[in-house]
């Protein structure tokens, strides 16, 4: 216990982080819980313009390591349309939950360190303890020691800021224990989070450049404290605007987003392009996905996305 303590005190964090990595590499990292949407087209669109306009690969991983929220059948559908839509992936696509060993002998490693303990609490436990943006503060009950049959394994947090600089939304600060709190790595079920396993397969994957929706900005402090205790390289990030409905809320399978098109793949990724302030010429709309990825590429202009935060319907619905 005292030798974690000593290990992720605040001075330890206030040092300068781990070199970033050099390259652009980048990924697409969708869940297999539905067929993509237009908010979901944005992220690959960016993440796919950003690496590529800078000469490094681009990587797909689908992200099956919660099976009772996917739908069978989603990885294949998530493919086709990114194959409709012209992208171009580097290497096989990986499957997150062919790489269970990882992550597990992760989780070994933060536990043999003292950075995670077993925690017994149940939801029902922690439904009076107040909020951050991610949910429950949790309190540190399990901290001291745990004895209860069946336990989730959680990450020990300290308050030291946790500071990071995004390419889009500027310096970010969160102080994970009092905002946060101690946060699980591994569930009670025996899956693997997602904090956990995304961390790590971007670093086996040497994924410099992190882009995606600001939806994740929140959890991103929780990925760099991860990174530190394992000893990894901090990636650059990039968290794009994401697109909103008429209600405000960002389009996602929950909120009711329609699937895209594969029958106007060229229209549809001109409004992709138009939603993220690329300005492509109206020659385009309508054009050959490839014909319209020769023109992104030069052009892509991540910059005039800088501090914005939601894509609202007027940006992306013409009609």
């Amino acid at each position: 216990m005292t030798r974690s303590l000593q290990l992720l005190a605040p001075a330890e964090h206030n040092q300068a982080s781990p070199a970033q990595p050099a390259a652009h590499r980048g990924r697409f990292a969708p869940s297999p819980t539905g067929p993509l949407h237009f908010g979901s087209l944005l992220a690959a669109v960016a993440s796919y313009a950003q690496a590529k306009s800078n000469q490094a690969e681009w990587l797909v991983r689908i992200e099956d390591i919660d099976p009772p929220r996917e739908q069978p059948g989603s990885d294949q559908l998530i493919l086709r349309a990114l194959e409709a839509y012209g992208f171009e992936w580097d290497g096989p696509v990986t499957y997150q939950s062919t790489l269970t060993e990882r992550h597990e002998s992760a989780v070994a490693e933060l536990l043999e360190a003292g950075f995670a303990y077993p925690c017994g609490c149940s939801r029902r436990d922690l439904v009076d303890v107040p909020r951050g943006p991610l949910g429950a503060i949790y309190p540190g009950t399990c901290r001291m020691g745990c004895s209860a049959p069946e336990t989730a394994i959680r990450l020990r947090t300290n308050d030291a800021p946790i500071t990071f600089t995004d390419a889009l939304q500027g310096a970010q600060t969160q102080h994970l224990e009092s905002e946060s709190g101690d946060f699980i790595i591994k569930r009670r079920d025996g899956l693997i989070a997602y904090h956990l396993a995304a961390v790590v397969d971007d670093h086996d994957q040497g994924i410099g450049e992190i882009v995606r929706g600001i939806d994740l900005i929140d959890s991103t402090p929780r990925h760099v404290w991860i990174q530190r205790a394992l000893n990894m390289p901090i990636p650059a990030y990039m968290h794009i605007p994401v697109a909103v409905n008429e209600y405000g809320q960002k389009l996602s399978k929950l909120t009711g987003a329609a699937p895209i098109s594969e029958a106007n793949t060229g229209a549809t990724l001109y409004r992709a392009l138009s939603a993220l302030r690329q300005a492509p010429p109206a020659s385009l709309d309508g054009a050959d996905p490839a014909d319209i990825w020769r023109w992104v590429l030069p052009h892509w202009r991540p910059d005039v996305l800088q501090g914005l935060q939601d894509i609202p319907p007027c940006h992306y619905d013409f009609g």
